[in-house]
């Protein structure tokens, strides 16, 4: 095995083991102050709309379709629906429109 590779793999563990450990290391003494609780709380959230938005807008090549897909499962989800629910409400909303389009 050559230098560059070896010097490649430790900077790839590095890399990897070092934002995992340093949380650790810098608040052993005590937790974050609230605000910053409630940040990272709500994180999940965000990066499950920033996913699944874009999906859902080019679903097809027809962007409505993606608009009424959401707005479907906005609606059964706002009635209180579980998970399961709002999915297959959501999916059968879109067989629905794919039949009569």
């Amino acid at each position: 095995m050559s230098v560059s590779i070896f010097i490649l793999i430790i900077g790839m563990g590095m890399a990897t083991y070092l934002p995992r450990m340093l949380p650790f290391w810098l608040f052993k003494e005590g937790g974050l102050p609230p605000f910053w609780m409630s940040v990272l709380e709500n994180i999940p959230y965000a990066t499950l709309g920033a996913l699944i938005f874009p999906g859902v807008l080019y679903i097809q090549e027809d962007i409505w379709v993606g608009l009424v897909g959401g707005a479907s499962a906005v609606v059964i989800s706002l009635l209180g629906a579980n998970v399961i629910v709002v999915v297959l409400g959501s999916i059968a909303v879109l067989a629905g429109l794919s039949m009569y389009m």
